[in-house]
Order: structure tokens, then sequence, then C-alpha cells
């Protein structure tokens, strides 16, 4: 196959490129008390913590490294959401994070396990990122801006 033929497949296939692995669907609970599905996010980075409790350390910890670069993450319009699978309870944070309505199916939605998860979902409704650990703000931070929609809206087409 020569070279050229090469480059105009990969940009064919970037040009086309779509959501390669969703995002599962949740409601969460806007200010009103009115329950909105996830897809009113999309257009907007998303950080979901998955957890048993408030007062669990994993989650404590990635709030801490949330707050980090908070400041640069809102600026990108960055929505939080937290979902307890276990135990409810007060979320100490200057972070503003979306509750959902079933918490138990939103970590059930997301395969994640029990203890602690966290997912990135990309403006354009991707996965970006799902794991078990607490992240480091930079990183998730790097995951944000490498995200499709981000660097489409950076080429010069």
């Amino acid at each position: 196959m020569s070279r050229f033929v090469l480059v105009l497949l990969l940009a064919l296939g970037a040009a086309r490129a779509e959501v390669a692995r969703p995002a599962p669907g949740f409601l969460w609970t806007d200010a009103a008390g009115k329950p909105q599905k996830a897809e009113v996010l999309r257009g907007r980075p998303v950080v979901v913590l998955l957890a048993d409790s408030p007062r669990q350390w994993a989650f404590r910890s990635q709030v801490g490294q949330l707050q980090k670069l908070y400041g640069q993450l809102a600026a990108s319009g960055l929505v939080c959401v937290a979902a307890f699978s276990q135990e409810q309870g007060l979320l100490r944070s200057n972070i503003p994070f979306l509750g959902v309505s079933d918490p138990a199916a939103v970590c059930t939605a997301f395969d994640a396990p029990e203890g602690f998860a966290i997912a990135l979902i990309g403006p354009d409704g991707n996965l970006d990122f799902i794991g078990n650990r607490v992240l480091p703000a930079q990183r998730i931070f790097d995951i944000i801006q490498n995200s499709f929609a981000v660097q489409k809206k950076l080429r010069r087409d």
C-alpha cells in the first residue's frame, strides 16, 4: 500500500471519528430537585467520582487532587458528579458536585468495582478514562485537554 493511500485512509478515518466508547447514561438532580439526563451535560467534560461513602479516603484524596487545578478545570467547563453506593452524606468541598438520582445504579452502569472509581467523560460523550486509583490533578487535566472533541477544536483544517 502506498504511503499516499495510507495517509488518505487515516485522514478519512479521523474526519469521521465518532464516539468510540459512549459513557453510560445516568440521571442527576438539578437545583430544583428535578432529574436530568446525562446528555444535558454534552459539550462539557465530566468527572464522575464513584465511592462507597463521602468519608472514604480515596474519594477525599481525589477531591483534594481536583482542588489543586480546579480553576483551570472549571475554565474548560468541567462538571463534577459524585455517586455514593453505600452511604450518603455531606460532601465537604469547595467544588460543586452534582448528585445522582440512583447512585447504586450509576456505579453498576460504569461497571465500577466496590470501593472507589473515577471516570472522565469527554465533551463528545466518550468515556475517555475509567480507573480505580486516585489520579493526580495534572493527569485529569491532560486527559480532558487531549480528548478528541478538544483536539478537533484546536486543529486548523
